[in-house]
């Protein structure tokens, strides 16, 4: 008996699907796509409309054939990939892949989450598979694959074999190399602040601390040397202080909106500091369905790949019945909360990032989960309930307080707040990580009324100098990534991942920093390809290419209008570009045959360091980061960063193969204060003990 065939991309999305569908279709995984332009030629023909060449890879031809074996069985076949533009490219290169001469109907299914009620409606509702989506995919395809293949053999001739180039990716290391130029050209400034320690004249009155912020004729005050600081404080020492103003308001503070790809990424980030990569591999996890108990597989959130804030109307209502049963009726706002976002180039998926039943409370599904899989649903979980929940209400506080002195002209003021929540609202259950720094920092002032005297008990002037712009982090090169409209909600974490896969860019502290080769690939794509690394130009790439999908733009005149230019600058790079030498990496220490400084060199099988007398000295040897932390099981040698064959880091003992001991965490020169055993990097500005597994908090470094 002919059965229904479904594809989907992976065996977990099968298996669930597999539980809701039952016995009437089959399901069967393509593991990605199945065709691809070629690796080892252009695959694009530039003479005759960009037509592309794809090919079947050789991995992928065992799939293939069981597809079409499958698909000569079925009596339709259903094409279920993602609900994104990738996915549907996915599809209509399946059907090119394995359709045959027969007259099986091959349909397209969507939908966003994996439930028994999403999918079965798109089963009632299949459609014909959307031309203008997979066009806008194609034209994203074969514009990266021109730009690729056309300047990277370029930057082997001139700077050294191997290099690449990308077409958003070269944006994001040129976003990264002007930070560190900002960086380096940072001049720090001066500037001295002073902090008052008061009270009210009552000897049993609490104790404030204020700041001083200005004259009290609305003069700008600025304090830039210490010798200023002190006559400042001089004058200060002598003044008589009275409260000028009490200004009391209430405060509403509303929740943010359900998780969009790049908030989720953000967000986890600085929770549990995962890469934008795990983020969505988690993700994946968790949408393609899970094992929970006796419910079976269930996929657990919607799909993780979007660029819209809606939500479903039938989970706002799920949602607000959940409140209002777990925290009361004041915690339900009297209207349901809708969130308009405003993302260049929105084109995805057209739901937020939220549980598939809101009643599916994280800690009810926890013991089928492994660590990372709870954290990330309880984050996703967390934030789409709160997000429906009541603002937060705060009385807020602000007192200026007058120092009189002397000389009228030199009467300054101080200025205190506080923040006290009257009613926590969506706090009660979520607060962003970034917002959970100001709200530790308030303190209630005791009650003061206009026209109060002080007592001042304490001045405390300090130093400071003016900090250079920070080097970003995964969160925050995401946000200026998807500010600026460079790349989309796919290809976050792909970007990020292959600029320091090529090492162009490394990850310092949480931090990244160009590479010296970063930094030369950079200059010379500004230089001959400034379009290419154009911040605006790469962001109208990209609505180009969205209104491709939008507006039944022809895709071949985008990529027209795009290579004639290109090909113009190529032509003038290969004639006039001069070869460039790349700046050595020096090391310490010296070749033990000729006494020349060593240097780090790049192989096949990764990082080595070569005497820098070669031709003449051909001393080699093994490359090793050294952590400056001794060895926790033999004593002597120390820990030294290596790599796996997966290119996975992990830190093991320099004395290996006398001494095995390894740590896939980063190894830290303080000793556990429980056991005196060692600490490493566990999560973010936490250390955990090897040995005892003591949590410590870390203390801030300058990184």
């Amino acid at each position: 008996m002919s059965k229904n065939l479904v594809i989907v991309e992976s065996p977990a999305k099968a298996r669930t699907l597999s539980g809701i569908l039952g016995s009437n279709y089959v399901l069967k995984a393509s593991l990605g796509h199945v065709r691809d332009l070629p690796k080892s030629q252009l695959g694009v023909d530039v003479e005759n409309g960009f037509t592309p060449t794809y090919v079947i890879p050789k991995t992928k031809s065992k799939v293939v054939k069981e597809l079409k074996d499958a698909a000569k069985e079925a009596t339709t076949v259903y094409l279920a990939t993602d609900p994104d533009r990738e996915g549907e490219a996915i599809s209509w290169h399946l059907l090119n892949a394995i359709k045959a001469n027969n007259k099986v109907p091959y349909r397209r299914v969507v939908f966003h989450e994996i439930t028994e009620e999403a999918v079965k409606e798109a089963f009632q509702h299949p459609r014909d598979i959307d031309e203008q989506l997979v066009n806008a995919q194609q034209a994203r395809r074969i514009l990266d694959r021109l730009v690729g293949y056309k300047i990277s053999p370029l930057l082997w001739k001139k700077v050294k074999r191997g290099l690449s180039a990308g077409r958003v990716q070269s944006v994001t290391v040129r976003i990264i190399v002007d930070r560190e130029r900002e960086i380096e050209k940072f001049v720090p400034v001066e500037y001295w602040s002073i902090e008052a320690e008061f009270s009210k004249m009552d000897p049993q009155a609490k104790k404030f601390r204020a700041s001083l912020v200005g004259l009290a004729n609305e003069k700008k005050l600025e304090i830039h040397r210490k010798e200023e600081a002190d006559t400042v404080q001089a004058e200060l020492q002598s003044a008589r202080y009275s409260v000028l103003k009490v200004l009391v308001k209430k405060v509403t503070r509303q929740p943010a909106a359900p998780f969009i790809t790049s908030t989720l990424q953000q967000e986890a980030w600085r929770h549990f500091h995962f890469t934008a990569q795990r983020t969505m591999a988690i993700a994946q996890q968790l949408y393609e369905g899970l094992t929970v108990g006796e419910e079976g597989s269930v996929g657990l959130i919607t799909y993780m790949r979007t660029d819209s804030t809606h939500v479903a109307r039938s989970a706002v209502v799920e949602t607000r019945e959940y409140i209002g049963k777990k925290y009361g009726p004041d915690y339900v706002p009297p209207h349901a909360r809708t969130f308009t976002r405003v993302v260049k180039g929105a084109q995805e998926a057209h739901e937020a990032i939220r549980p598939t039943k809101t009643s599916r409370e994280p800690s009810a599904i926890k013991e089928f989960l492994n660590r990372e899989q709870f954290q990330l649903y309880d984050l996703i979980w967390k934030r789409m309930v709160a997000s429906q929940m009541a603002a937060a209400i705060y009385d807020s506080t602000t007192v200026d307080i007058e120092a009189k002195g002397h000389v009228s002209a030199k009467d300054y003021i101080f200025r205190t707040s506080s923040s006290v929540n009257r009613f926590p609202g969506f706090t009660a259950l979520y607060i962003e990580e970034k917002d959970q720094a100001d709200d530790e920092k308030t303190a209630v002032l005791p009650p003061l009324e206009k026209g109060d005297p002080l007592k001042l008990h304490q001045l405390t002037p300090e130093q400071h100098f003016t900090q250079p712009p920070p080097r970003f982090t995964e969160a925050t090169l995401i946000k200026i990534l998807e500010q600026n409209g460079i790349g989309r909600p796919s290809t976050y974490a792909p970007i990020i991942s292959t600029i320091q896969d090529r090492e162009y860019v490394t990850k310092a502290g949480g931090y990244f920093k160009p590479t010296d080769l970063g930094v030369t690939v950079n200059d010379i794509m500004s230089q001959y390809f400034p379009n290419i690394v154009d911040i605006d130009f790469t962001a109208r790439m990209e609505d180009e290419l969205d209104e491709i999908a939008t507006k039944n733009r022809d895709w071949v005149g985008v990529i027209k209008e795009f290579y004639k230019p290109f090909e113009k600058t190529l032509a003038s790079a290969t004639e006039t570009m001069e070869k460039v030498k790349l700046p050595e990496e020096l090391v310490e220490e010296k070749c033990p045959k000729c006494e020349k400084q060593l240097a780090v060199k790049s192989g096949r099988f990764g990082k080595f360091l070569a005497c820098t007398g070669y031709p003449e000295c051909k001393f080699t040897k093994s490359y090793q980061v050294k952590t400056g932390v001794k060895c926790p099981e033999c004593g002597a040698a120390e820990l030294v960063q290596r790599v796996s064959k997966k290119k996975r880091t992990f830190y093991g003992c320099s004395n290996y193969p006398n001494c095995t001991f390894a740590t896939n965490f980063k190894p830290i020169n303080q000793p556990c204060p429980k056991c005196g055993g060692l600490m490493t990097l566990s999560r973010g500005k936490w250390g955990r003990c090897v040995k005892c597994g003591q949590r410590e908090k870390l203390a801030e470094t300058k990184e």
